[in-house]
């Protein structure tokens, strides 16, 4: 599996960082020829799912994340969302997190990608990509 971890610091409080993290809809502004929603609950509860649809001319594909476990930010509690990939062409999961430090706050983004057809050589390159597109979204999201 291709895995990646970013991290990023912010000065917005542990509570707006985690919002700006679940306003899934977001995360697609950055990510190209994609589009990301809420396809079952809210996205704030266990059991839900978030839906990235990917579309470039004929090729298109989903990748279905459900939402396994989702702790808020409070005072001494990091904030934790997990979610696991529940497509045929891309496998694998992610866990954000969000933690006080100083006056405001940390974000950090760990993912593991399988995407179906690529050899395991190919790993690194699909490491080095995701970690780029999804360094522009947690960029992005965390914008004062």
């Amino acid at each position: 599996m291709a895995r990646f971890v970013l991290t990023r610091r912010s000065p917005l409080p542990p509570a707006v960082c985690w919002e700006r993290l679940l306003a899934w809809h977001r995360h697609g502004e950055r990510v190209p020829f994609t589009r990301v929603g809420v396809a079952r609950g809210s996205g704030r509860e266990t059991g839900d799912v978030v839906l990235a649809r990917t579309a470039l001319g004929p090729l298109r594909f989903d990748d279905p994340m459900e939402i396994v476990e989702l702790v808020a930010p409070a005072p001494g509690r990091d904030g934790l969302c997990r979610l696991v990939k529940r497509g045929r062409p891309v496998r694998g999961g992610a866990v954000l997190r969000v933690r006080a430090v100083g006056g405001g706050s940390a974000a950090v983004w760990t993912e593991e990608l399988r995407i179906a057809g690529l050899p395991r050589f190919a790993d690194p390159v699909v490491a080095s990509a995701a970690r780029l597109v999804f360094g522009r979204v947690l960029d992005r999201l965390l914008e004062p």
